[in-house]
């Protein structure tokens, strides 16, 4: 999200909080159907009632499609374009001995061919999302993968130690 914000010339400091707390809620409350405690809905609760900012509580809900908040501006499109990206990411550095440092946009292409690797990610977001963006797919990977090994250490993506498990 700040790797966008700052190619668009847009509040990083917004977007990149936006990002970090679009999924606060789902470890506790991962039932999307529930419409009162179901993620993203508490999240999205708790940061109105902290009078966050109304753009950030639209771009949280719009990331989830099921509740019908169409992706509308920059910020919103670029949380769905970045969110599944990122989970697939994280999955191809775990795999990795060396993490996120040297993964190439062939090499994401190639896991994402593999169903059974990162089963829960879709695949369909994923490509959406650079299309929506209007960016090139490779482009869009190489920007999110650079933006994460930035920041490999604070992700634990790093390389990992030897004899560590993936």
């Amino acid at each position: 999200m700040q790797a966008y914000a700052a190619r668009d010339g847009q509040d990083a400091e917004l977007w990149t909080v936006t990002g970090l707390l679009h999924d606060a809620d789902y470890e506790r409350f991962p039932d999307m159907d529930d419409a009162v405690a179901g993620h993203p809905r508490t999240i999205m609760a708790e940061l109105e009632r902290r009078d966050a900012p109304p753009e950030m509580v639209r771009a949280i809900a719009s990331h989830a499609s099921y509740l019908g908040v169409e992706p509308e501006s920059p910020m919103e499109r670029t949380l769905v374009a970045v969110d599944e990206l990122c989970g697939f990411l994280v999955a191809c550095a775990q795999a990795r001995p060396e993490g996120i440092h040297g993964l190439t946009p062939k090499s994401v292409k190639k896991k994402l061919k593999q169903p059974s690797f990162a089963a829960g990610v879709n695949r369909d977001e994923v490509r959406q999302g650079a299309e929506e963006l209007g960016v090139d797919f490779d482009e869009h990977i190489a920007k999110v993968i650079a933006a994460m090994e930035a920041r490999a250490d604070e992700l634990g993506l790093g390389p990992r130690e030897e004899g560590a498990a993936a």
